[in-house]
C-alpha cells in the first residue's frame, strides 16, 4: 500500500507486528482499515530516524531494548483531544449531586479525593478544580485532591503549565472564567490557570495496561474516550480496575460513546447519561478483568 511519494510503504505483515505491539503496550486494537493511518502518523518518525522503510522500524520496535520507541510509536498513534467542560452533565452532576456531600463529610475530617484518568493536555482536571471551588470554596483546606494521569508524558507536562490560547476558554461563561484563568505572564494573547486550581491539582503518568499506581478509594473517576479504541478484554480489565477503586457512594463517568457491558450492575448504578454511582454500603470485588 503506498500512500505518498515521500511515505514509505506498509506490507500487510508489517502492519500486523504494529498493531501487535500497540496492543500489547497501550491496550489499543487497530483494524485492517488503520493501514493509511499508520503510515501517516509513522512515516515523519522514521525519517527522523533515517530509517529505509517499515520492515527496519518493525525491527526496531520488537527490539526488547527499545522500549522508549515503543512508547513514542504509542504516541504517534494516539490522539489527545480534549475542551474545558466537555460532556458538561457529568460536571452538573459533580456539582448537584456530590460536592454537596463531600462539604458535608469534609467536617468530619474526610480527604476527597477525585481523578480525572486520561487528562490529556489537563482541561478536563481543571474543569474538574474549577467546578469543585464554585461548590466547595475551602476545598484545598480540607484535603480535598484531583489526580490527573495520562499515558503520554510530554502532554502531561504541557497539562501541568497550565497556560493555554485565549480562544480555548472562549466559550467559558465570563464568571466562570474569572474564577478560572489570570493572563499568562509575558504570553500575550494565553491564559494562566490560577493559583486556587492548582493547589488542587496533581499530574502523574499512568499507563492503564501496566501496574496502576494507584489503589483509592476515589469519590469521582472521569475516565472518559479513554476506552474507545481498546478491544473487549482490555475494556473489561479496565472497567474492573475503576471499579475497584471506585469508592462507597462514588460516581464514575464514561465518555459517552463507551458502554460498561453486563456484570457491573451488582456495584453500579446507572445516575445520568454515561454516569454511575457506587450506592454507600456497597462493594464489589467479584468481578475480575480478563
Amino acid at each position: 500500500m503506498i500512500i505518498a511519494r515521500d511515505e514509505a510503504t506498509l506490507e500487510p505483515a508489517e502492519f500486523a507486528t504494529i498493531a501487535s505491539v500497540l496492543h500489547e503496550c497501550s491496550g489499543i486494537r487497530l483494524n485492517e482499515g488503520n493501514g493509511r493511518l499508520v503510515v501517516s502518523r509513522l512515516s515523519r518518525r522514521l525519517r527522523e530516524l533515517g530509517l529505509n522503510g517499515f520492515a527496519e522500524y518493525v525491527r526496531l520496535v520488537t527490539d526488547p531494548g527499545q522500549r522508549e520507541e515503543r512508547y513514542r510509536m504509542v504516541l504517534a498513534l494516539t490522539t489527545n483531544t480534549t475542551r474545558f467542560f466537555r460532556e458538561p452533565e457529568h460536571f452538573e452532576i459533580l456539582a448537584a449531586e456530590l460536592l454537596p456531600v463531600l462539604a458535608v463529610r469534609a467536617a468530619s475530617g474526610h480527604q476527597a479525593r477525585l481523578w480525572s484518568a486520561g487528562c490529556s493536555s489537563g482541561e478536563e482536571a481543571w474543569s474538574l478544580a474549577a467546578v469543585v471551588l464554585e461548590g466547595f470554596s475551602n476545598a484545598a483546606k480540607c484535603g480535598l485532591r484531583i489526580l490527573a494521569t495520562d499515558i503520554d508524558r510530554e502532554v502531561l507536562e504541557r497539562a501541568e503549565t497550565g497556560i493555554y490560547p485565549e480562544d480555548a476558554a472562549s466559550m467559558i461563561p465570563p464568571a466562570r472564567r474569572s474564577v478560572m484563568f489570570e493572563p499568562a505572564p509575558d504570553r500575550p494573547g494565553f491564559l494562566s490557570i490560577r493559583p486556587a486550581l492548582r493547589a488542587l491539582v496533581t499530574f502523574r503518568y499512568m499507563n492503564f495496561v501496566e501496574p496502576w499506581p494507584v489503589q483509592g478509594p476515589f469519590d469521582a473517576i472521569l475516565c472518559r474516550n479513554v476506552a474507545i479504541y481498546m478491544d473487549e478484554a482490555t475494556q473489561r480489565a479496565l472497567w474492573c480496575g475503576l471499579e475497584r477503586v471506585l469508592g462507597e457512594g462514588g460516581y464514575l463517568f464514561l465518555g459517552h460513546s463507551e458502554r460498561l457491558g453486563p456484570g457491573f450492575e451488582h456495584a453500579l448504578e446507572l445516575c445520568g447519561k454515561t454516569s454511575f454511582r457506587r450506592p454507600a454500603n456497597r462493594r464489589g470485588g467479584t468481578l475480575q478483568g480478563s
